[in-house]
């Protein structure tokens, strides 16, 4: 039954590298030159270590438990800012 409507269907297929990669160069330019992407880095881990400074011993607990589930980032490779 679905395979009879397909038949008359005609495949529409569109590649969007050239847009993607001309948005990204769009968005590169909005940066401006005096954009530092290591130091936007340094200053997001600088943001996520003193978002989790100064937990109490509950609240450490309960982070470590969401670290270990992966639903928070933990420290090293996979964060955004691990090096």
């Amino acid at each position: 039954m679905g395979q009879q409507r397909a038949e008359g269907l005609i495949p529409f297929t569109i590649d969007l590298t050239f847009e993607e990669a001309r948005r990204r160069a769009e968005v590169v330019a909005a940066l401006g030159p005096d954009w530092d992407p290591m130091a936007a880095l340094q200053d997001e881990e600088a943001a996520y270590a003193l978002l989790y400074s100064g937990l109490d011993d509950e609240q450490r607990r309960v982070h470590d438990m969401l670290v270990a589930a992966g639903v928070l980032p933990g420290e090293g490779p996979g964060r955004a800012a691990a090096p």
